[in-house]
């Protein structure tokens, strides 16, 4: 089976990384798709469903790729929470995740325009946080990462200094879990590898 183009349709730079770090050179395309449409209570249909629209906006753009969308979210305490709006709110969410734990849920989809067919499946991680001063939550707000990351914290920045440890799929975490990567592939037909040798064919 022919490799088809890979698409991020994501500006993660972290999900881009992660693709990198396995072979897969994306080309980055992000959607621009409206989340506040997308209203449900339970987190594993949320990020399946965000993760599929975003993957869906971007289709138009290309006749012949293989998409990928995710979309990430903490569940807390039975609140489910995306990026922090402003620094005030960031502080109020770790003043609970502190000494907590929560659920890392990330929707991925991946559709093959060549074979016109989709796959969307959810990963999730249980993060658990370390006890923290209000100075510890203050400066690592002010650092600005927090702003950046779905559940208020990167594990792969600063913020890995407040996770004491994670139950389930590390790079999940950090926003697409490569081990369902793989799975996902396979049942569209692809063996990851196959991914490597196409690159390695482009950069000759």
């Amino acid at each position: 089976m022919k490799i088809p183009q890979f698409v991020l349709a994501s500006a993660s730079p972290a999900r881009r990384r992660l693709l990198q770090s396995v072979g897969i050179e994306p080309i980055v395309y992000p959607s621009d798709f409206d989340e506040s449409q997308i209203q449900l209570d339970d987190p594993n249909q949320l990020v399946q469903t965000l993760a599929q629209r975003k993957a869906e906006t971007v289709i138009p753009q290309f006749e012949s790729a293989l998409i990928m969308g995710c979309d990430s979210v903490l569940a807390v305490n039975g609140q489910i929470h995306g990026k922090p709006a402003n620094p005030q709110e960031a502080i109020a969410r770790w003043q609970i995740m502190q000494g907590n734990f929560g659920d890392l849920y990330t929707g991925h989809t991946l559709i093959d325009l060549t074979q016109n067919r989709t796959v969307t499946k959810c990963q999730v991680t249980r993060v658990y946080f370390a006890q923290m001063s209000d100075r510890d939550i203050q400066a690592y707000v002010a650092t600005g990462e927090p702003l950046k990351c779905a559940g208020a914290f990167a594990l792969e920045g600063f913020g890995s200094l407040f996770v004491e440890k994670i139950s389930g799929c590390h790079s999940n975490v950090i926003g697409l879990s490569l081990p369902l990567l793989r799975h996902m592939l396979k049942e569209l037909g692809y063996n990851v590898v196959d991914f490597w040798q196409s690159q390695m064919t482009n950069d000759k």
